[in-house]
């Protein structure tokens, strides 16, 4: 069964990240009318800013977690496709260079 990775923005500027095996649209309009519930529902308005797809959910719900874990930075250079960016933006080659 496929899935979804989505990573909203929300009305505070912060990032939702999330998966799901429904479509992108109904899963945004759960997140929009407050039905979802949780981190989303006190910082609507959202904004679809990123989604990818997968053939599995186990792979979807091993790439959130990989997400949720990012700092930033991180999130916002995928977000704008910028995927040469990302290894630089790993935690520890962040801290080695501030070393």
């Amino acid at each position: 069964m496929s899935a979804c990775l989505y990573i909203l923005r929300c009305a505070d500027g912060s990032y939702y990240v999330g998966t799901t095996r429904e479509t992108l649209e109904n899963r945004l309009a759960e997140h929009e009318s407050g039905q979802f519930g949780g981190y989303t529902e006190r910082r609507r308005p959202v904004t679809l800013v990123y989604h990818q797809h997968f053939d599995r959910i186990a792979d979807a719900i091993a790439a959130e977690r990989q997400v949720k874990g990012w700092r930033r930075d991180k999130k916002e250079a995928l977000i704008r496709g910028e995927f040469d960016a990302l290894p630089a933006l790993a935690r520890r080659q962040a801290r080695a260079e501030r070393k």
